[in-house]
């Protein structure tokens, strides 16, 4: 077990609306989702003694959010370069600031005009792109696009089982009123649907969103009723984000991340209730749900296709509600162990062959 698991809860969580222009900028992005959190929590800003942010040169810096929210006194705060492999550690790096003592309530917020703005699709993959542009392989969707194509060709998975996660997703998120996408996609339309770059259609591709999403985290003792931070590991390795090097390039970080959170954590596959999987592109959610032991490599067919997966993403996750670099799938978590029907979730971050996973129980 980690020194913070039980020690950190999540009490607070905020969003804005989910938009494709949202006509503000990313500070007051950031202040309206942080202001929902705390308010959520039922704390001021001045009792907020530590404040986390992760980007991509595409957000509001810490000190402008604190400033604007009048937190006169800001202690330990950090904008952390990076981004989908955050979104489940950064959990961690506030629970480790309150079993320390740093601090008692950590704000943590994600914003960003994702659409109107900075684009995923125009993020750079690395100094490698210089050797992989001239065979059209420039931005993330070509990079996993080929791990996509090697994955269902090594699975035997097809077009219709990438149908299967995306049909899912939509349905999921038809009662969710902050997703974007909540319309049916049956089998036909989504196969009328253009390639980005195949194996992968624009429909299996994650949203670009402008919004923002905010946690606080506080000292469980202060939030006996809030959902629990029970484990968080970060790491990665060779894979699809290092492809001249890697021995499989479908291998992504779940493959690295699963066996290091079943042993830190002391619990099982069968304890999570709810998966909040980052499905940035839908075969990230077979790739997953295999490596986090939730099915079985030769039964992921029929698991597809029979909607076993239906628990995945329950409120549509990166395909259908938004993107907010994957903190609304940690928001949604925190919303489901308060529903008090589930008691384990389960949060997963990606970057590649490299990102970070959580467990969050609920209290009691």
């Amino acid at each position: 077990m980690q020194e913070f698991a039980g020690r950190a809860a999540v009490a607070g969580i905020g969003m804005t609306g989910l938009t494709r222009r949202s006509g503000r900028t990313e500070l007051e992005l950031a202040v309206e989702a942080s202001r929902a959190a705390l308010a959520d929590a039922g704390i001021e800003p001045g009792e907020v003694d530590a404040v986390l942010s992760y980007h991509l040169n595409d957000s509001a810096p810490v000190v402008q959010v604190a400033r604007a929210l009048r937190i006169g006194t800001l202690g330990w705060h950090n904008d952390i370069s990076g981004g989908g492999t955050q979104a489940a550690s950064i959990l961690g790096d506030a629970a480790m600031l309150i079993s320390t003592g740093t601090a008692a309530n950590v704000l943590v917020y994600r914003a960003l005009n994702g659409r109107s703005g900075t684009r995923m699709n125009t993020v750079s993959t690395g100094p490698q792109e210089r050797f992989t542009i001239p065979y059209g392989m420039a931005g993330p969707v070509p990079m996993f696009a080929l791990a996509a194509q090697r994955y269902l060709h090594d699975t035997g998975l097809t077009e219709e089982h990438l149908h299967a996660v995306v049909a899912q997703s939509r349905e999921n998120a038809a009662g969710n009123p902050r997703a974007l996408r909540r319309e049916p996609l049956p089998l036909a339309e989504y196969l009328a649907k253009p390639y980005v770059c195949t194996p992968l259609r624009t429909a299996d591709c994650c949203q670009e969103t402008d919004g923002a999403c905010a946690l606080v985290v506080r000292d469980a003792r202060l939030a006996p009723e809030a959902p629990r931070v029970h484990a968080v590991v970060r790491g990665g390795g060779p894979g699809c984000s290092t492809m001249d090097r890697a021995p499989d390039v479908t291998t992504i970080f779940s493959a690295y991340v699963a066996p290091m959170l079943w042993k830190t954590s002391g619990l099982t596959p069968r304890h999570v209730e709810v998966p909040l999987l980052y499905d940035a592109y839908s075969w990230l959610v077979p790739r997953q749900l295999e490596d986090f032991g939730l099915a079985e490599r030769a039964d992921l067919g029929p698991y597809l296709l029979g909607r076993g997966h239906r628990k995945v993403n329950p409120h549509g996750g990166l395909l259908s509600e938004g993107y907010v670099h994957g903190l609304n799938n940690l928001a949604q978590a925190v919303r489901e162990l308060r529903g008090g029907d589930h008691g384990t979730a389960l949060v997963t971050g990606f970057g590649g062959s490299y990102g970070s996973a959580a467990l969050l129980v609920a209290a009691g």
